[in-house]
């Protein structure tokens, strides 16, 4: 019988449309599933994200027949050692385009004497891959996007649990529940009966009008080839969204320091502010701003916020508290459960203007004016902030005097002009 392959999972936790086990497949007709439970981005990552990734690694190893191997661990060690334990002719992965995991693969590829085959990625078109007529990379979303719709994609690979024989080799998962790929086709196929109320509803909070499948994309629970395989013609605006996700990697695989570092390197000279206790306010949800303190609030209750409160919350760090954007990604970072590197640094680069498509540092919401529009009953404010839930309708965004609620810590018109003059002073 031939040596097994290697299927090490990293941000590919499902067995459908999976590139890189029909490679294995074409090795061997048996394969060892593996996962290394890598302390270097386990470390920073907040309990929410642990225990949901602990959730999709028991649905995978449900998928597996109970045959995943999860190894704690240096993957430079653990891989070649399950290697050798098994005796595998081959290591199969979808390619991993970050920087920590580009410089891991690199060290492990080293370490082997057995080939390390890389097929697909976590992206429906590879970072890198999508380029300007002279070679360079895009800067700017838009024309990006027109070259990547253009670039194309390949249909879903057709895989599942069957596509290898799993040998098996043990877990090391403790028990608790299990969610991954199944739920992330559920959730797809409900949400494929709003999809067209999705560019109306997107930006409303109060309503269910998102997909939430960043999660779910985030550890490859699906692939996004097979949420792009769904989408017609007049959904444009959800093509674009997963646009955005697709261009963010190109951008860190170019700019891998963009990661810790502005982008733009003019916003290394700008003024911040370093006021700790309001930094606590605001990731305690306790800024006396209804909208803000709700997107906080629910990121510490549910590990995830709604887009444009992102957005609004975002924006009152780095333009009403006037701190750097990275203490706000870095507080991201460890509570999201869909927590991505790209989208989410780039994100915040975007809000505070020293990223690409960078909003004009004019653009300062107004947290009362953003709530008022996209939550115009409050109900997602009364959801979040009990405090709140006796003032009715879009009052709820301007309380006054309410017992147990903060009074507003800034006033937003005159941080506003402080964040004016401040990204003024380094435009010249």
């Amino acid at each position: 019988m031939a040596d097994p392959s290697i299927v090490w999972f990293r941000r590919d936790l499902r067995t459908g449309d999976h590139p890189a086990l029909l490679a294995a497949a074409e090795r061997s007709p048996s394969a060892v599933g593996l996962f290394v439970l890598d302390d270097v981005l386990l470390g920073p990552a907040g309990k929410p994200r642990v225990d949901f990734l602990y959730n999709c690694l028991r649905n995978l190893n449900d998928q597996l027949g109970g045959r995943l191997m999860v190894v704690r661990g240096k993957p430079v060690e653990v891989v070649p050692r399950v290697v050798a334990e098994f005796g595998a002719g081959s290591v199969h992965v979808s390619a991993d385009m970050g920087p920590y995991g580009r410089e891991r693969d690199a060290a492990v590829e080293a370490a082997l004497e057995v080939d390390f085959v890389r097929t697909g990625s976590p992206y429906a078109v590879a970072p890198g891959r999508v380029r300007k007529a002279d070679g360079e990379p895009y800067k700017v979303f838009t024309p990006f996007k027109r070259a990547w719709l253009d670039h194309g994609w390949r249909a879903p690979a057709d895989t599942d649990a069957s596509t290898v024989d799993w040998v098996d080799a043990g877990t090391g998962l403790p028990a608790g529940d299990s969610h991954g790929e199944r739920d992330a086709l559920l959730a797809w196929e409900d949400f494929r009966d709003r999809l067209d109320d999705y560019a109306r509803d997107r930006d409303r909070p109060d309503l269910d009008g998102t997909s939430r499948m960043s999660a779910y994309l985030r550890w490859g629970c699906v692939h996004p080839r097979t949420l792009l395989a769904d989408l017609g013609e007049n959904h444009d605006v959800y093509r674009s969204e997963l646009a955005w996700r697709e261009f963010y990697a190109d951008v860190l695989w170019h700019r891998p320091e963009t990661a810790r570092a502005n982008y733009d390197k003019k916003f290394d000279r700008i003024t911040h502010d370093n006021d700790t206790g309001l930094f606590d306010a605001w990731c305690q949800g306790k800024t006396g701003f209804p909208i803000v303190d709700a997107g906080m609030r629910q990121l510490l209750a549910e590990g995830w916020m709604h887009n444009r409160v992102r957005m609004i919350v975002a924006s009152f760090l780095v333009k009403d508290l006037h701190l750097p954007w990275w203490w706000g990604a870095r507080h991201f970072m460890r509570h999201l459960i869909d927590g991505d590197l790209a989208s989410n640094q780039h994100g915040w680069q975007w809000t505070a203007g020293s990223g690409t498509d960078a909003a004009p540092y004019f653009r300062v919401f107004n947290p009362t004016s953003q709530g008022e529009k996209f939550d115009p009953n409050g109900d997602y404010v009364r959801r979040y902030v009990p405090e709140l839930r006796d003032i009715p309708g879009k009052a709820v965004h301007k309380p006054s005097g309410v017992k147990g609620y903060p009074e507003p810590v800034v006033d937003h018109a005159q941080e506003r002009q402080v964040a004016l003059d401040r990204y003024a002073a380094i435009k010249g």
